[in-house]
């Protein structure tokens, strides 16, 4: 897997051959292919701000390539696929308006060139973005528009699962909540396809991940335990999926180990370095410390002052947040 340090190359082979077509041409729709591939699969070895500067600069380079030619609609379709991933990648730098922007225009690309899987996937990501702002409402009305956008099989469990199951457990919706859980699991259950890796992928670490957070949202603390351990144990370690399950078990062992969440907390900590800690997972660790407050005043405070003294989180531009 490419390096920090490596990455670079990848914009440069893609801009060597935007010299030799600038207008485009089937090399330089097929390059700028596996830079999404390449940045998908290695979106978790990164830091969000070094592959986020990386991303902005492939899409700036094909730019120019996007007016009419017979080579127009492959690149468009990358360029939605490269928006996707700015998305989300400010999503996990903290960026909600910047989410939102990147994310209908990966949307409305997928829905020009008919790529129904962008489509869908922007659609679900921006029901992530809307929940996690407290805009519940539009968060499930994204969902379903992306549910309705995917294709038949595991694209949609993924949008079933990832986006309206969580967006229904926010809104307290217990009963849809299940119904949406139960068709992604049929869903998944009848599709033909494999376990996809990456950021755009969705496999069974993924789902119980989704599975535990809508629980705890339900207040079903007990279920979130068991389908977090069983998302940990597909998860290797240090990962940010490792962290993000680490720190949703941790959450629900707030209430009958808090001991237990607390030094889980740390451990979080201990292992995943700062500049590779997501947005995400700062804001589970603020709601870990509020949940500990009222169970266990010492675990909370110790963890509380911890998360005083972290370093401030890097934003898109590798600057060091302030305020």
């Amino acid at each position: 897997m490419t390096t920090d340090v490596g990455l670079p190359a990848v914009r440069e082979s893609l801009h060597l051959a935007l010299l030799a077509s600038p207008e485009g041409s089937p090399l330089v729709v097929d390059l700028a292919e596996a830079a999404v591939e390449h940045y998908a699969l290695g979106y978790s070895k990164h830091p969000p701000h070094v592959l986020f500067e990386q991303v902005r600069d492939v899409r700036k380079l094909l730019t120019p390539a996007l007016k009419s030619g017979p080579d127009s609609g492959g690149v468009r379709r990358q360029v939605g696929w490269l928006s996707a991933l700015l998305g989300n990648l400010a999503y996990h730098l903290d960026d909600i308006s910047g989410a939102r922007f990147h994310l209908a225009t990966a949307a409305a690309y997928g829905a020009q060139t008919g790529e129904r899987r962008l489509e869908a996937w922007a659609w679900g990501a921006q029901s992530m973005v809307a929940r996690t702002s407290g805009r519940v409402e539009a968060a499930v009305e994204h969902a379903k528009r992306g549910a309705a956008s995917a294709a038949p099989g595991r694209g949609r469990a993924q949008l079933y699962a990832w986006a309206l199951l969580p967006a229904l457990a926010a809104a307290g919706s217990s009963d849809d909540a299940d119904h949406a859980l139960a068709t992604a699991l049929n869903k998944l259950d009848t599709a033909d396809e494999p376990e996809a890796p990456g950021r755009f992928g969705f496999d069974a670490a993924e789902l119980a991940l989704h599975q535990a957070e809508a629980y705890l949202a339900l207040g079903r603390a007990a279920d979130a335990r068991a389908r977090t351990e069983s998302s940990l144990v597909e998860c290797t370690s240090a990962t940010p999926g490792w962290a993000a399950a680490s720190l949703v078990l941790a959450q629900a062992e707030s209430f009958d180990t808090p001991r237990d969440a607390a030094q889980r907390a740390h451990d979080v900590l201990d292992r995943v370095p700062a500049a590779r800690l997501r947005s995400t997972s700062r804001t589970r660790l603020s709601h870990l410390t509020g949940m500990l407050a009222s169970h266990a005043a010492a675990e909370a405070s110790d963890l509380a002052e911890r998360l005083r003294t972290l370093p401030p989180p890097i934003d898109a531009h590798g600057q060091a947040l302030t305020g």
